[in-house]
């Protein structure tokens, strides 16, 4: 006769937190292997960047790019060899550049902060509104990380799995003590390379080593890519790939600023990319707070800062062609119609009333 077991289902939960707590780290692969991981990739950037493009080459979708309105969500799997499950990376875009960056709360969470990144994508054609494209966004994500992480503490919470938030660099990162890390992997996209290689040469080396001087600062890794061009889109998608679904980070590194930049995370630094192109600015003249704050002033002296106006060149989504359905815009016209008469109406008997003696 088989011994009936006195233990309650909080007994058996507790001794299986107990069996997991003291796996050695060989079991505890072994055991994951078993399970798809979920890793989380946000791409935001400038507006009418190539996010989506980038996005779906990723995918390897064969699709016509259509602008992102607001906030959009899609994933991948990837299977790590025979008989093993597909991971699944969950992937959201932001649209509509810096005018919605508030909606960076929605896909930064308290249950996918421990596995995000973030994929910035800047428009190298348009260099007078790079850097208030990458300081708003990475401002505005980086404020959401620290608060829900900042929540999870308060809590006394723990998601984090094998990856600590925020992110801590490795002791050997070169110039650990002079950079200020971004909380989560960051990987930085310059887009639209085929137009910015015919810009002067002065001007795209003063973008080239800005745009490095801002990854190295943030911990970020930074590739420049073309839809045109298959090679690029190619080590674009490798990039991709490490943060969704944590394959081995891409090696080659190209620095060279008369081809396509390339440069993983950690493979780069202060001394390699030397000062600030000051060619056309007195270095002496600038009052700057730190040094962020200097290549800031020393870059928007060579492009000067434009604003985008992209909170008011917003379209009603109402109007917007890609989401047209014929039954519910008939009664939005028609609703639309009733409003007008009414305040026509209501107009009239204001007017009417002022008139009485």
């Amino acid at each position: 006769m088989s011994k009936v077991s006195s233990d309650t289902l909080w007994d058996v939960a507790a001794a299986e937190v107990r069996r997991r707590e003291s796996r050695t780290g060989e079991e505890e692969a072994e055991e994951d292997a078993h399970f798809p991981s979920q890793r989380t990739v946000f791409f935001m950037g400038s507006k009418a960047g190539g996010k989506t493009t980038i996005l779906l080459r990723f995918l390897d979708r064969d699709e016509t790019a259509k602008p992102t309105l607001a906030l959009e969500y899609t994933f991948g799997r990837r299977a790590r060899g025979h008989n093993t499950p597909k991971d699944i990376a969950h992937l959201w875009e932001l649209g509509g550049g810096i005018s919605l960056s508030d909606l960076v709360q929605i896909p930064i969470t308290a249950d996918n902060v421990s596995f995000l990144s973030v994929l910035l994508v800047l428009d190298l054609s348009k260099p007078n509104a790079l850097w208030e494209t990458m300081e708003s966004l990475l401002g505005s994500a980086r404020n959401q990380v620290e608060k829900v992480c900042a929540a999870l503490q308060k809590t006394g919470e723990s998601r984090s799995g094998k990856q600590q938030v925020p992110r801590v660099l490795h002791k050997d990162y070169p110039d650990r003590e002079l950079i200020s890390p971004f909380p989560v992997p960051l990987l930085i996209v310059g887009s639209k390379y085929d137009i910015f290689q015919d810009f002067d040469s002065e001007k795209r080396k003063v973008i080239c080593k800005t745009l490095r001087f801002l990854a190295h600062f943030y911990g970020a890794s930074l590739i420049f890519t073309s839809s045109k061009s298959e090679t690029t889109m190619s080590k674009s998608r490798s990039f991709i790939n490490q943060l969704a679904f944590g394959t081995e980070r891409p090696k080659s590194v190209s620095t060279d600023p008369s081809k396509p930049l390339a440069i993983p995370s950690g493979s780069d630094s202060l001394s390699q990319i030397g000062p600030p192109v000051t060619s056309e600015v007195d270095i002496g003249t600038l009052h700057a707070k730190n040094p962020l704050d200097l290549w800031k002033k020393v870059f928007e002296r060579v492009f000067p800062h434009e604003s985008t106006k992209e909170r008011k060149e917003l379209k009603d989504p109402v109007k917007d062609p890609q989401f047209s359905e014929p039954l519910i815009d008939s009664i939005r016209s028609q609703k639309d119609q009733e409003l007008d008469q009414y305040k026509r109406e209501q107009a009239k008997s204001w007017k009417s009333l002022a008139l009485d003696p």
